[in-house]
């Protein structure tokens, strides 16, 4: 046929008689002219580059959207290029009922589509280079265009065609389109004036994009790139090269920052709380995030409805597609229509007859695809967005409201540290999910509604029976939703059960190795994991069910739909009714699954919103005032400051303070001597912790300014409280607390001037450390001054801690850093109070896990230089009375009320006693004092040496495991690129492998077989049915033409025979979902159990060695984190993924069966796919691992601020924490948006990839089926096309997932390598005689000792011979090997020489927990385990009550015991912190009398009690130990001067070894010089 423009059927087509415009293909040709000018004229300058000149602003160019009218223009010209192809389609099929091409039919148009695209593109270069005088193109474009098309229009109007043609509505459609295209133009140059003006305006980019750190660009960039996230592709692809860090991603956008949402929400609320308060009910939390963050729910569900309304396209074009093919047979389509319409010479269809195409349906599918997902995915980003903002604003208010709880909540436990944590981590992101989710609560029943619809409309009455089942059985998924919640919570319950039981025994893993209890508390844990593998038995039973559900519920719906309609329609079933059924049977079925997850998180959030809400209305701290100085002050003291002295003269002046009234300032002045030097003053104070006990009561006292004050008195008086209740900390249920203040001339030099003076420096009894520096710790929030920094340091002998550390005071401490002994963190917290620049300092107790000469250097150097110095007021809480002839004032406290008040001097004259007592109680320490200052530094040594152990073994081991630990962290830079990127885009197959093992090979087996088989039998159902339908259409057609007189042979069509086959097929398949789904749960079941058993064995049995070297934090994530995953997540990932693939596949493989030539399409998808993947998984995890490693301090900040809430208010430094909470906020939430923005990356990328398929498969069937291709196959190829589009992404997801889950794994197998110590011994246990040791003689001879293979030895050949019975003293400096000594008794350590023999055993041979049952030791530190005073002195139930008795009698504990509830059976908590250090050091003790063992070993167990005790522990232990062989490891030597023996230890050898009689009397010896120096 050749080929002309306006065709060559008609001799008048090129006439012009009529007039130019009368004919229809000039006005057609006319139409060319406006898209060739535009074509010309923007080809030259986009290639050009004028798009290269940019704005003069620092920005991100291509993002940066200022023109009006954008968006509009956006939509506008999406909705043109649509009709242009619209246009086009109609010219093609309308030119198909011609007899010869006619050209001018679809060339304009598809002109048109060029031009438009152009346009646009030209537009997005000219806006983001801001060139606007370029427009003008645009514009006459526009113009141009509206001119031809209305010329057109006219033409065809006075040919009198009318609506209904479609070519005419087509027209008419384009001009309004043009038309408003030319009126957005015409604004834009009203706005920008930038043409016909004379001052064009000026425009400044939004501040976001000006701040280059600003890397989320969605809110910013076009439409077409935020419906695709095309800005993300250079991140995406990037992180392939290096991985994404936190640079990468930048900051927040300032309207997704915390802050600004917080405000927002926080107005909601506190409209709502004016609205509760009149109304008297408490304020609707709902409510005020409705107000908040109701317009973009809104706009997200906009975007679903339009969605799902498009879903339903896929049926609809199927049937029509089906119908259409099935029809072909018919002989009317054949006659080809030469009908020539009116005057125009070419033939107009109607929009019926367009439709009927199948090609033009293929089409219509695919956009129709495009749109929808497009659409569901802009929904999903709305709601995510908006959920995290609401997250962000959310954890604000939290933690606001946590920095002004009342402190008694938090110690009366009505708010406990874990409700906090537990709404930080649970409930706001609870209230997060729900936010995604619920869009879904108000489309679905939509949804539901229209597809019930459709299939009545299809089926008939059969449909409803399918519908049916699908409804009823949504309740049993709610039911099972619901028990799969309860089972998560019994699980979570015993996991955080086990993991606290785990903890204590990491924690105390050195004790329950010395005393052989290792497998006692190991079988507690085990029996927990029991209970929690039973809860996780429910839960995988549950989650399978769930599983089968959603598989099986279509299944049965299309089986009891297709059998009742065989039997009941009088009506074969059509190929296209049975597909399209199918494909609504399918989008029918994802509403109600997701309807249960919705309404169980609907019943979440609502339970999380109460509670959030009781947060926010419980208690808080009081107003006061009195400590921000906000009355009035006389400027009278201003006179002895002039203005002329600086801040340091200042401060040395003894300054005179104005007492501040806490009432109004009507209250009369008080007399000038009252206010002379008060800095605080109490009267009548009554205070207490929120009960109505009061815990303070009658409290007269006040503090001398510029002086130091001690607080004494015996445990659990009060003390701590007292300080407590000067900052407010405690319920003032009578009384006043005066804070004076400083005159305020004083605050006009300061410079800041509400910074620091009212605040306090204040350190805790309890150490509270920041997770952060070292230095940070101690500046804490103030600025660095080198000077001063320094001088505290020293003043608390930091130095030589700090110099052991890593980085040295750059290593992060803290619970995430590396963990300091009790002493070390007391005096980082003692440095932070000393460093801070206020005036008053509260010390609460700081030598507590000092040891002497610490104390010493800290009280002369730190309270009395540095701090006096300052003038600065200092209150001391102590228990070492020998400083108190320092004090300038004393307050003794006894029982919750004042005992005395006043100077040294005052006590000694008015109460004889009290001093007396004192004196007796100092006597033994007063020549202290004066000692040398060279002696062994004892506990702090010793903490030294344990932290450089650690570190130095962390470093060996650092060197061995660096090959294995990290694959990721390459050493070398240059050639590792291209490895570390195919490595990243690697899957840990291995890793995988033995995951799927540990579940043992007969369930792997299982699993895969039955996977395979149920795939394969649901793709029979669908083949079956094809096949099925197909004959029945068959029949009816030959029924047809046979009653046309035509002789076709018919087959019998057999209906039972194809219902019964497809009955059993479809029974089968639903029991082998069944099957499929619970095999995989029950493998990851069994791997689960045998991964944590075996890490748990491993790691109790794990020399001691090996804790020294893995820090605590990371064993326990083992435990916690990691078995998490394994139990509960891999499971389901790996049953997502095996699904989805297999889906996949089956679905590709069965479009392949239908149209063999599909697979020439599939090669350059497949590529596009495999790229894909391999970008979006490496990104992924990367930016998974940035949400979990931002999420972890968020959490630790919110509990580390929990903990340290009176420090944080002593200090005043509430807003610094919030700012610093808000940091942490944003940065974890731009990684949550980044991963998000990712996921939709991704589902875009495989949705549209989706689309393509649905497109290639359907043009392939249909024109495959021109050659009678039967119509049933290919319903079933598009049925599965579209299935594809469903599941592609859930394979991405899931690799990507279980990708990072196996990581897990990884870490646990890492850990199962470890050695475990040698527990067996060479000789049999018949041979140790039941009482060994009896006499507790110890021989030790040439014993050399290392604590690992590559380290240097700490003993070297040591030779000691101990008689029974005998009492031993081991001392020397810090370093010389006392300690390691005492751990090789109990082969702690590695003995590579020599030998120790006890009572005639040599102790290698023995059995491990044989030898240490058969001992006792008391440690430095003191532990205690959760649980009863029973428990924690006899753990394996063996002694009678009375012997527990008598040992808690020794130990001075006896009458303590008994006042406690429960006696012998009291609660102890975690650690035993509800006693106090000294009273746990003497339950240790306790511990050790009740193991009646012939040899004692004291490692120096006195350090953290007061004289008192110690005087009576040295006692007992020289009476109830008289018959026993006792060692004492001594940092004081005068505790040893009464032994039998001393061994005087130097550098791993023995120096001398004699009676302390002896060595004393010989004036050089090392021992005489010890004691010497410590008289």
């Amino acid at each position: 046929m050749p080929l002309s423009f306006c065709g060559n059927d008609n001799a008048s087509a090129y006439s012009v008689d009529d007039g130019v415009l009368d004919n229809g293909c000039f006005v057609d040709a006319l139409n060319l002219v406006p898209h060739v000018f535009l074509l010309f004229i923007t080809f030259p300058i986009l290639f050009i580059g004028w798009g290269s000149q940019s704005s003069k602003v620092q920005i991100h160019h291509n993002t940066w959207l200022h023109f009006p009218g954008h968006n509009m223009r956006w939509i506008l010209t999406f909705t043109l290029l649509f009709v242009h192809v619209c246009e086009t389609a109609e010219g093609i099929v309308s030119d198909g009922y011609m007899k010869s091409r006619h050209l001018h039919l679809f060339l304009p148009a598809f002109m048109g589509f060029i031009a438009a695209t152009t346009s646009v593109v030209y537009y997005h270069n000219i806006e983001t280079s801001n060139f606007p005088k370029l427009l003008l193109a645009l514009f006459i474009y526009w113009v141009l265009a509206f001119i031809t098309k209305t010329i057109k229009l006219v033409k065809y109007y006075e040919h009198n065609f009318g609506i209904q043609h479609l070519r005419f509505c087509i027209t008419a459609m384009l001009v309004i389109l043009y038309g408003l295209l030319m009126a957005v133009e015409i604004n834009v140059i009203r706005v920008r004036r930038y043409v016909f003006f004379a001052n064009p305006q000026k425009v400044k980019p939004p501040e976001d994009l000006q701040d280059l750190g600003v890397r989320f660009l969605q809110p910013f960039v076009n439409l077409l790139s935020k419906a695709t996230y095309w800005w993300m592709n250079p991140l995406i692809i990037g992180a392939h090269k290096r991985p994404i860090d936190l640079k990468k991603i930048g900051k927040l956008p300032i309207a997704m920052r915390a802050l600004t949402n917080y405000i927002r929400l926080k107005d909601a609320y506190e409209e709502q709380r004016m609205v509760a308060d009149q109304a008297d009910k408490s304020p609707s939390i709902w409510r005020s995030m409705y107000h908040a963050f109701g317009r973009p729910i809104l706009l997200s569900s906009t975007f679903r409805y339009l969605a799902d309304l498009l879903g339903f396209a896929g049926p609809l074009c199927i049937y029509c597609i089906l119908m259409r093919l099935g029809g072909r047979n018919s002989p009317e389509s054949s006659e080809q229509k030469n009908v020539t319409a009116s005057g125009l010479g070419v033939y107009f269809l109607s929009s019926h007859e367009l439709l009927e195409n199948t090609f033009v349906l293929a089409v219509l599918l695919f956009l129709a695809l495009i749109l929808q997902r497009t659409f569901l995915q802009a929904s999903y980003y709305v709601t995510i967005e908006t959920g995290i903002n609401l997250r962000g604003a959310l954890l604000a208010m939290i933690y606001n409201k946590m920095l002004r709880l009342s402190t008694s909540n938090m110690s009366m436990g009505e708010m406990t540290l874990g409700q906090i944590n537990n709404l930080v981590a649970i409930e706001t992101n609870q209230l997060m999910w729900f936010l995604f989710l619920c869009p879904n609560l108000w489309a679905m029943p939509v949804q539901i509604i229209m597809g019930v619809i459709l299939l009545h409309y299809l089926l008939g009455f059969s449909a409803l029976i399918g519908a049916c089942v699908i409804v009823l059985l949504a309740p049993i998924q709610y039911f099972i939703a619901t028990k799969l919640a309860d089972a998560q919570k019994s699980t979570l319950d015993y996991s955080t059960d086990r993991l606290k039981k785990t903890n204590e025994i990491l924690k105390g893993i050195k004790l329950l190795k010395l005393y052989a209890w290792e497998n006692i508390f190991c079988s507690s844990v085990e029996e927990t994991r029991v209970k929690e593998l039973t809860s996780l038995k429910t839960f995988a039973l549950y989650t399978s069910l769930s599983i089968f559900m959603n598989a099986a519920i279509p299944i049965a719906a299309v089986l009891a739909t297709f059998v009742t309609h065989a039997y009941t329609s009088n009506t074969e079933l059509s190929p296209a009714a049975a597909f399209a059924s199918l494909a609504l049977f399918h989008i029918l079925v994802t509403p109600l699954f997701l309807l249960s997850t919705v309404v169980r998180f609907a019943v979440k959030a609502i339970v999380s919103v109460q509670k959030l809400g009781e947060f926010l209305l419980s208690d808080e701290i009081g107003d006061d005032s009195w400590r921000n100085g906000e009355t009035s002050v006389s400027l009278e003291p201003c006179k002895k400051h002039p203005g002329a002295h600086t801040k340091a003269i200042n401060r040395k002046q003894p300054l005179r303070y104005q007492l501040d009234s806490f009432e109004q300032p009507s209250r009369r002045q008080p007399r000038p001597t009252e206010t002379e030097d008060i800095a605080v003053k109490v009267n009548n104070g009554f205070f207490s912790w929120g009960s109505n006990m009061a815990t303070l009561s009658d409290i007269n006292m006040r503090i001398p300014t510029g002086q130091l004050t001690m607080i004494v008195g015996q445990v659990g008086c009060g003390k701590s409280s007292l300080l407590l209740a000067m900052l407010g900390e405690m319920q003032a249920t009578g009384g006043k607390v005066h804070w004076s203040k400083l005159p305020e001339c004083e605050l006009m030099h300061e410079g800041n001037p509400s910074k620091n003076r009212n605040s306090v420096a204040y350190a805790a009894q309890k150490s509270w450390l920041l997770n952060a520096t070292v230095e940070e710790n101690i500046t804490f929030g103030n600025p660095f001054n080198k000077q001063r920094y320094k001088a505290v340091i020293d003043t608390c002998s930091l130095q030589p801690d700090i110099d052991l550390l890593p980085f040295g005071d750059q290593t992060e401490i803290g619970e995430r850093g590396i963990n300091l002994s009790g002493g070390q963190r007391q005096r980082i917290c003692v440095a932070r109070a000393l460093y801070q620049n206020t005036n008053i300092v509260f010390l609460d107790d700081p030598f507590s896990a000092l040891d002497i000469h610490l104390s010493d250097h800290l009280m002369q150097e730190g309270i009395l230089k540095f701090l006096q110095d300052d003038k600065r007021t200092v209150v001391l809480v102590t228990h070492k009375l020998q400083y108190l002839i320092h004090a300038d004032w004393i307050i003794a406290m006894k029982d919750g009320t004042l005992l005395r008040e006043g100077t040294l001097k005052d006590i000694q004259n008015n109460d004889v006693e009290l001093y007396e007592h004192w004196k007796t109680l100092m006597n033994r320490q007063d020549q202290e004092l004066e000692k040398d200052t060279d002696v062994a530094d004892s506990q702090t040594a010793l903490e030294r040496k344990n932290l450089r152990r650690a570190l130095y073994s962390r470093e060996a081991k650092s060197q061995i495991d660096d090959e294995d630990e990290e694959e990721e962290e390459e050493e070398d830079d240059e050639d590792t690129m291209s490895m570390m990127t195919s490595r990243r885009s690697k899957i840990p197959w291995r890793v995988c492998w033995k995951y799927l093992t540990s579940g043992g090979f007969m369930l792997l087996f299982m699993m895969i077989f039955s996977k395979l088989l149920k795939h394969s039998v649901i793709v029979a159902i669908d083949y079956w049915l094809a096949t099925w339908t197909s004959r029945a259409q068959n029949t009816s057609v030959s029924a047809n033409s046979s009653a046309n007189g035509t002789l076709t042979d018919t087959v019998p069509f057999d209906l039972s025979y194809y219902t019964t086959g497809f009955s059993i097929l479809c029974s089968s398949g639903i029991v082998l979902c069944l099957i499929a789904s619970l095999t995989v749960e029950w493998m990851g079941l069994s791997a689960a159990r045998n991964l944590h058993h075996n890490l748990l064995n491993k790691i109790i049995l794990a020399p001691i060695r090996f804790f020294d070297i893995t820090p605590l934090g990371q064993i326990l994530n083992r435990f916690s984190a990691d078995t998490n995953i394994i139990d509960q997540h891999i499971p389901p990932t790996l049953e997502s993924l095996t699904r989805s693939t297999l889906l996949c596949l089956s679905a590709i493989g069965v479009i392949a069966f239908v149209t063999p030539v599909f697979l020439i399409a599939m090669l350059p998808l497949g590529v596009a796919f495999y790229f894909i993947q391999k970008y979006f998984r490496v990104a992924s995890k990367d930016l998974q691992d940035l949400d979990d490693s931002t999420q972890l301090p968020l959490l630790c900040h919110f509990s580390e601020t929990a903990e340290g809430l009176t420090t944080i208010r002593a200090f005043r430094h509430e807003a610094r924490f919030k700012q610093r909470m808000l940091e942490l906020t944003d940065t974890n939430n731009v990684a949550y948006l980044f991963l998000s923005a990712a996921n939709r990356w991704l589902e875009v990328r495989t949705d549209y990839l989706g689309a393509v398929i649905v497109l290639t498969a359907a043009v392939a069937s249909i024109y495959t089926s021109e050659n009678r291709l039967q119509s049933g196959l290919v319903g079933l190829g598009l049925t599965y096309a579209l299935t594809v589009t469903n599941y592609l992404n859930w394979v991405v997801r899931s690799l990507a997932d279980l990708e990072v889950q196996m990581g897990a794994v990884k870490k646990v197998n890492g850990f199962l390598s470890t050695e475990s110590e040698n527990y067996e011994g060479s000789i049999d246990l018949s041979q140790v005689p039941e009482d060994w040791p009896q006499q507790g003689e110890i021989k030790i001879q040439g014993l050399s000792v290392r604590y690992d293979s590559i380290l240097k030895p700490v003993l070297k050949h040591v030779n000691a011979y101990i008689n029974p019975g005998q009492k031993v003293g081991i001392c020397g400096r810090t370093g010389s090997g006392k300690s390691s000594l005492s751990l090789a008794f109990f082969r702690m350590v590695d003995m590579f020489e020599g030998k120790i023999i006890i009572d005639g055993i040599d102790i290698s041979k023995l059995p491990l927990p044989t030898l240490r049952s058969r001992l006792s030791i008391i440690l430095q530190d003191p532990v205690l385990f959760s649980g009863s005073i029973r428990f924690n002195l006899d753990p394996e139930r063996t002694c009678t009550d009375d012997r527990l008795w008598e040992a808690l009698e020794i130990a001075q504990l006896k009458n303590m015991v008994k006042s406690l509830p429960g006696g012998l059976d009291a609660v102890v908590t975690e650690g035993g912190e509800n006693f106090s250090v000294g009273q746990r050091q003497l339950f240790c003790l306790a511990r050790a009398f009740v193991r009646k063992s012939s040899i004692l070993i004291m490692d120096e167990a006195t350090a953290s009690i007061d004289m008192a005790t110690e005087n009576i522990l040295q006692k007992v232990v020289m009476t109830a130990f008289a018959d026993r062989t006792v060692v004492t490891i001594a940092h004081r030597v005068h505790t040893i001067l009464t032994a039998d023996l001393v061994i005087v230890m130097k550098r791993g050898n023995i120096l001398e070894y004699d009676k302390p009689q002896t060595l004393l009397a010989h004036e050089e010896s090392v021992f005489a010089s010890f004691v010497r120096a410590d008289m």
